[in-house]
């Protein structure tokens, strides 16, 4: 039977990772429902995203396909503003990421369910991880085939690559071939969400891939707010004038900036705050928009004039149109993802788990490569896994159009920067390794002074995000969490909420994978009502 316009049983709200996972299962799981999928950005990905190597050219500025916000000044980060870049459009992040797929570490989920969100532990999670893989490795005791979801090795690693994996084994730093086996820890080459050495992005891997007959996409409409009548959400009113009704449930999916934006918009958020815009309250719920954490991560970035590496030198045009066939076929250096090799460390022995990551770039990445150098070059990125700094997203104005306030508030906790200042100095060591010395070169900014006070100040003048928000609208059972264990938003019937918001904690590793997981269950709650 046709679908009475603007009417739908289910709303979905945002397009990333958890949304398509959410929208398109929950569609497949009640096949007589319907299932609204609505997303501010473009539908089509664009060639720079599907080649991966282009995510050079989409992270650094705002375009179509990213937000690019911009924080509020960080008093940690000497008064600089930082760089928030976020996808936009069918596929969110996955648009414009690094394509890497950690899952973070068992005990950062049970951690979750010691805080509160019952039924999140690692054993309640790791089944939805499984379900949304494909890894062409192939199925065993910590991977799974058959997901939406492709996981790949990189086609064609760099040199750079396995000089770095080799120069953290001189240093003892264990080889991991595996980051989401048995043990996170070790140095090693990332998995990617790749497929035939094309960027895998969500909405390929759910939308476009699965496409239950049920499901309605709209790109392109901005959302402005939930509807609510009676304490209860009752579907959504768009930006450009048009609103779509819910007979059962809406989701915003919408991410760790969007989401909270939306709740705040419908008048759900800290009351004082809202009535300072006029925006008028239908509950007040001071958790929302709070609890904002993200790895801070600082970069050590060299000048290496080796043609294996990238660089805003005349050769690199030549070089990479000569890299077309290849990619065609699959293989090549358009099929990396800049970010080829990491690994995740202690800072300290007596440490039970790992507390920084590292990411190895084979270009130079300044200031999220929007300050180009006329030089080939490397970057070794380190990030804090598990942030101890608190911060938070509020309105500008009652425009949905206008960007939130970010805070981050990086490094106001000082534990951040002594794990930082340890992990980089995890990271010189390896940069200084023998199997190492074909990259040796100048580094930027005097980053491997051995000065630590020199350091500090360079730290704080240069690190930044390395893109993982979450928490603004925690999961838990106490009263002011945001949602419950299933998701549902305290005090307003019939809406969820469904992203990397609701993560009480920040997973210790990338977060692509984890939305996904969180988009998996929330169909399952949708659908079990």
């Amino acid at each position: 039977m046709r679908e009475p316009r603007g009417a739908f049983d289910f709303i979905v709200v945002g397009a990333g990772p958890a949304g398509c996972a959410t929208a398109t299962r929950l569609a497949t799981l009640k096949p007589d429902a319907s299932v609204l999928l609505v997303e501010t950005g473009p539908a089509k990905s664009g060639m720079r995203s599907d080649v991966p190597l282009g995510i050079a050219t989409l992270v650094p500025f705002r375009n179509a396909r990213n937000y690019s916000y911009r924080t509020v000044p960080q008093a940690g980060l000497g008064g600089r503003r930082g760089v928030q870049p976020r996808g936009r459009g069918l596929g969110g992040s996955s648009l414009i990421n690094a394509m890497i797929y950690t899952r973070g570490q068992p005990e950062d989920y049970d951690d979750w369910a010691r805080l509160g969100a019952t039924g999140w532990a690692w054993r309640d999670v790791f089944p939805y991880f499984l379900r949304s893989e494909h890894n062409t490795r192939g199925a065993d005791a910590w991977h799974a085939t058959g997901g939406p979801l492709t996981v790949s090795d990189l086609a064609s690693p760099s040199d750079c690559t396995r000089a770095f994996i080799e120069a953290a084994a001189q240093c003892g730093h264990s080889f991991n071939p595996d980051f989401n086996g048995a043990s996170q820890e070790g140095v090693g080459a990332y998995q990617v969400f790749q497929q035939h050495g094309r960027r895998w992005n969500a909405a390929r891997a759910y939308l476009t891939a699965l496409a239950p007959k049920n499901l309605t996409v709209l790109a392109e409409t901005p959302v402005a707010r939930v509807a609510i009548e009676d304490g209860r959400a009752t579907g959504i009113a768009c930006a450009n004038g048009g609103s779509y009704a819910a007979r059962a449930e809406v989701v915003l999916a919408a991410g760790a900036f969007g989401t909270p934006q939306l709740l705040m918009l419908s008048g759900i958020g800290p009351a004082a705050h809202l009535r300072e815009l006029g925006v008028a309250v239908h509950r007040d719920a001071r958790g929302v928009g709070a609890n904002l954490q993200d790895h801070v991560d600082f970069v050590i970035s060299r000048k290496v004039d080796d043609r294996g590496l990238f660089g805003t030198v005349p050769g690199i045009l030549p070089q990479v149109l000569r890299a077309i066939g290849p990619f065609r076929r699959g293989t090549g250096l358009l099929t990396g993802n800049v970010a080829e090799a990491g690994g995740f460390l202690r800072t300290r022995a007596e440490l039970a788990r790992p507390d920084i990551q590292l990411h190895l770039c084979i270009g130079i990445v300044d200031e999220h490569s929007r300050r180009l150098h006329a030089a080939r070059g490397l970057s070794l990125h380190t990030c804090v896994l598990r942030p101890h700094s608190r911060g938070s997203v509020r309105l500008a104005s009652a425009n949905v159009r206008a960007a939130p306030l970010i805070d981050p508030a990086f490094l106001s906790d000082p534990r951040d920067m002594e794990t930082l200042i340890a992990g980089v100095g995890l990271a010189r060591r390896i940069l200084a390794a023998p199997a190492f010395a074909r990259y040796a070169g100048p580094a930027l900014y005097d980053a491997e002074t051995d000065d630590e006070v020199r350091l500090r100040e360079i730290i704080r003048r240069h690190a930044d995000t390395i893109y993982h928000p979450v928490g603004t609208c925690r999961m838990g059972s106490d009263a002011n969490a945001v949602v419950d264990p299933e998701l549902r938003v305290r005090g307003v019937a019939g809406l969820r909420v469904a992203d990397a918001s609701i993560m009480p904690t920040l997973i210790s590793g990338n977060t692509q994978a984890a939305c996904a997981m969180i988009g998996e269950r929330a169909a399952e709650f949708l659908a079990c009502g």
